[in-house]
């Protein structure tokens, strides 16, 4: 097993993703969502959503509470920053605080000013022009930072 130094570039790697779906629904991005969701609550991460708009946020809400029947996903919408959230996953229609989240989800148009702060980082984005776009501006910020995320193409599968 090759070693890491804490803060070396390799680790900061591990902490950064960028999901491309070969889907082109905003309905197949929220589904992948709560899918990363579930898989980050189940290691014991708190997660942080942001999203645009309160739509997004409300449909996500309503796919969290029907996500698993084995399981409920406690959650809460957050519409602002004066706002605290006390369950383990919070729908945010403001920025995150890095200290508040384990793992911060982008589904936003912009990317949060200290993304580099952040312990994980995922960006989702449905193989839409608009949202790619986006994605690829998030991307282009993320390496200005010197992240270098990691890439899972579904489109190429």
């Amino acid at each position: 097993m090759q070693e890491s130094n804490p803060g070396s570039q390799d680790e900061r790697n591990q902490s950064y993703w960028f999901h491309i779906l070969a889907q082109n629904t905003p309905a197949a991005r929220t589904l992948h969502t709560a899918k990363l969701v579930d898989k980050a609550r189940q290691q014991g991460d708190r997660v942080g959503i942001v999203c645009d708009t309160m739509q997004q946020a409300q449909e996500l809400d309503d796919l969290l509470w029907n996500f698993s029947p084995e399981a409920f996903i406690p959650h809460s919408i957050v519409p602002d920053s004066a706002t605290t959230c006390t369950d383990p996953v919070g729908i945010l229609l403001c920025q995150p605080v890095a200290e508040d989240w384990d793992t911060v989800i982008i589904l936003s148009s912009t990317l949060p000013a200290d993304a580099d702060r952040f312990k994980r980082l995922a960006l989702v984005a449905h193989n839409d022009e608009t949202v790619l776009s986006q994605a690829r501006s998030h991307f282009k910020q993320l390496r200005a930072l010197g992240i270098e995320p990691r890439v899972h193409d579904q489109r190429k599968r």
